[in-house]
């Protein structure tokens, strides 16, 4: 089953964001114990495109429990950067997971 979680950061946790990206980032691409996997997954940016300010990520998993857990042991929320997480059930409607391909040239971190 898909979900798709979207996280807003609290207000003027961009330093937060940041020096905590990299060990989120690992935890995205490993999703044991949790057995979710990482389908699509970036931040989401303020209005102007300038600065980052929360997360979307499209997993999926057997339960919503097993995306709450999955997201509980998240780097972010450990570090208190969210204000809100909302997980929902989520069904492709259009176009397809399997097309999204990472970008070669995308920042690893």
């Amino acid at each position: 089953m898909q979900f798709v979680v979207l996280a807003t950061d609290k207000p003027g946790s961009l330093a937060l964001r940041e020096r905590t990206r990299a060990e989120h980032r690992l935890h995205l691409r490993n999703g044991d114990p949790h057995r979710v996997r990482v389908l699509l997954a970036g931040p989401t940016f303020e209005q102007s495109g300038q600065r980052m300010n929360g997360t979307l990520l499209v997993v999926e998993a057997e339960s919503i429990d097993a995306v709450s857990r999955f997201v509980a042991d998240d780097p972010y929320v450990r570090a208190g950067l969210f204000e809100r997480i909302d997980i929902r059930p989520w069904h492709c409607g259009l176009g397809g997971i399997e097309a999204a391909v990472p970008d070669p040239m995308a920042d690893p971190r």
